[in-house]
């Protein structure tokens, strides 16, 4: 008989298996990291291949240290870093270049080109997304016209591209033997290619961008049967049913199913969304438009979203780039030995600012410096530039929504750091929650794969699992709120037109 879900949680930095029971509880977990690859400045890339064996390999610690095989396993559900792009040979299995990430900046020509006939909105009212380099669509150009010979092959029906969902659900499923190629309406609505009505392919967008559609993947639900683990692989016959991406699985996971409920998630970036029901509803204020999840036949959900490019990466720049601590968790501490940033301000816009602002001209800076700063100042100033990214998100969501939110779920690897939490409540004004089970990304990518096979019964069977673990209520006087989040105003738009053309 069946007892657990398996969830590949695919990140940015790791890939991670994690084993659930039924009450949405842990019963193991394994955790790799991969290669962070800059060929260049703005540049970012990972090596597909890498992660595809750190994925078996997670996999296989995950149900060794859980004392499980595959037959307890129920399902598998995939959750990925979302608009990280690969392309493949559909007969070898072999990627014809390494993945780009979502953080990499050097499509902007291509983003500049489309955005000459109409604006960088030119596509917003079908696709939720302005022309950006985040999204999926300008990266498959861009290995288009610099691998020698892709753009015949993948007419041709040579090349299979994707997210990663569907890069590591290929390979699962069989690879070149058989393997499908899919992805779900959660990822595709990142890649600028999706109709979010039709919730299919928009040939026109794509012919825009010169991308054959013979190249892209299947779109479908995010809870549906999608094939089986292939025979002689870790997972032999255990259905694939799950697959959402890294900010929709964590919406899941959270039990974010009422519209306005919103959640963020501390991550390599931040990502706040919140539900908006059954319609799309554009943005007026810098937010993206997406799908937030859509269980088999039911209608699918949708989202705003304000994503912030750099948080937790940012303590890993400090660690790995400055040496001011040498593991991440140090931070806080560093940060604690001083009251306050010293009248330090952080803005971390290495790859330029996204949500809200959509500036990619910005750079980031860091103001306010006087004799008095020393390197524990930078480092709070540091935390507390998550916080206030984070007001700036939420304070478009409410114009766009007119919600006026009472708490915010958080979930994430910073939301462990309770001077960050607490003065994310202070920023906000609101309260601060954080669940009992903080893996709410990979667990929302097991509800999703586990409904679909009757693991669990439906979405209300799941939101009994959801228990606060502790809340942060606001402590700072109003009008030092103020005070504090019109300076971090200031620093954001001193560090904007930092980058000019042909720079």
């Amino acid at each position: 008989m069946t007892q657990f879900v398996l969830a590949i949680d695919q990140g940015t930095t790791s890939t991670r298996a994690i084993i659930f029971n039924r009450a949405g509880q842990i019963h193991a977990t394994a955790q790799k990291e991969h290669r962070q690859l800059f060929p260049r400045a703005g540049w970012v890339e990972h090596d597909p291949q890498e992660i595809w064996l750190n994925t078996r390999e997670v996999v296989g610690h995950a149900l060794a240290r859980g004392e499980t095989i595959p037959a307890k396993i129920a399902a598998v559900g995939i959750t990925n870093q979302r608009e990280t792009t690969v392309i493949w040979d559909r007969e070898t299995g072999q990627p014809i270049h390494n993945a780009i990430v979502w953080q990499d900046t050097r499509t902007q020509d291509i983003c500049d080109q489309l955005a000459r006939d109409g604006g960088v909105d030119r596509y917003r009212s079908r696709v939720g997304l302005p022309l950006a380099t985040y999204f999926a669509a300008p990266k498959i150009r861009w290995l288009l016209d610099h691998v020698p010979g892709a753009q015949a092959r993948a007419e041709a029906g040579e090349l299979a591209a994707g997210t990663i969902d569907s890069w590591l659900l290929w390979n699962m499923t069989g690879g070149p033997q058989g393997g499908v190629h899919i992805t779900d309406v959660t990822n595709a609505s990142r890649t600028m290619l999706l109709d979010l009505r039709t919730l299919q392919w928009a040939p026109d967008i794509a012919q825009d961008f010169d991308i054959p559609l013979e190249l892209l993947p299947q779109v479908r639900s995010s809870s549906e049967h999608f094939g089986l683990g292939r025979r002689g692989g870790l997972l032999p016959d255990v259905p694939l049913s799950g697959i959402l991406g890294d900010q929709h699985a964590a919406t899941v996971g959270q039990t974010c199913f009422e519209r306005g409920a919103v959640k963020n998630t501390y991550g390599t970036g931040n990502f706040l969304l919140v539900n908006t029901g059954s319609q799309p509803l554009t943005s007026n204020s810098g937010l993206l438009t997406t799908v937030a999840y859509k269980f088999g036949a039911e209608p699918a959900v949708y989202a705003l979203e304000g994503s912030i490019a750099v948080t937790g990466s940012l303590v890993q720049w400090l660690r790995d780039n400055l040496g001011f601590i040498t593991t991440a968790p140090e931070i806080e501490n560093l940060a604690r030995s001083v009251p306050d940033s010293g009248g330090a301000y952080f803005v971390p816009a290495f790859s330029g600012l996204f949500a809200p602002y959509w500036r990619p001209d910005a750079r980031g800076a860091l103001l306010g410096l006087t004799s008095y700063v020393t390197r524990a100042h930078i480092a709070r100033a540091a935390l507390e530039a998550t916080a206030f990214q984070t007001r700036d998100v939420l304070e478009a969501v409410k114009i766009d929504t007119g919600i006026d939110f009472s708490e915010l779920r958080v979930d994430g690897g910073m939301v462990e750091n309770d001077l960050l939490m607490q003065f994310q409540a202070d920023v906000l004004g609101i309260d601060v929650v954080r669940p009992r089970v903080s893996e709410t990304t990979a667990l929302g990518a097991a509800y999703a794969a586990g409904i679909s096979v009757g693991f669990w019964t439906d979405l209300s069977d799941v939101v009994q699992n959801w228990q606060e673990d502790r809340r942060w209520e606001p402590q700072m006087p109003s009008s030092e709120r103020t005070k504090r989040y019109s300076m971090w105003k200031r620093a954001v738009h001193k560090s904007m037109g930092w980058v000019e053309p042909g720079d």
